[in-house]
């Protein structure tokens, strides 16, 4: 048997009108828009974002070199859903962060994906390691490992 522990971070979030297509469901493009915003407000609670048109920290000159999802059930209607992420793997110079998009009560996965980040340095534009500050922050939303129960 399995111990199954929930790794990561769930930001509640709120679908808007004009995030939805002309069937009144979320537009699919939509989904990497919300885990942006998920991820970008984690991250500045923690002290990385842009303030006064600069970065923070040399931590958020990042770009992501993968990106995919899987549509699982179209989120119907504005109102509140929930965005969960974590890190799968945090490597030297990346991060590899797997994502749900759920309803609010958490019992519907709408979509779930996978996202890598590679830090660049701002003046080469070269793969960067990551702060030991950033590295902290991101232990934390590491999935830990299941373990075998007895």
């Amino acid at each position: 048997m399995t111990t199954v522990v929930l790794p990561g971070h769930v930001s509640p979030f709120v679908v808007h009108f004009d995030d939805l297509d002309a069937m009144g469901i979320v537009h699919n493009a939509r989904y990497a828009v919300f885990l942006e915003r998920a991820l970008s407000q984690w991250w500045s609670e923690r002290g990385h974002s842009y303030a006064g048109g600069r970065p923070t920290t040399s931590d958020v000159m990042h770009a992501v070199a993968e990106y995919s999802i899987s549509y699982k059930a179209p989120v119907r209607g504005t109102g509140e859903i929930g965005v969960h992420f974590w890190v799968e793997t945090l490597g030297e110079t990346s991060a590899v962060y797997r994502f749900r998009i759920l309803s609010a009560d958490g019992q519907t996965v709408h979509a779930e994906g996978r996202r890598v980040n590679v830090k660049l340095d701002p003046r080469t534009l070269r793969p960067a390691p990551w702060s030991d500050d950033a590295r902290t922050h991101a232990r934390s939303l590491l999935a830990p490992v299941a373990e075998e129960a007895a």
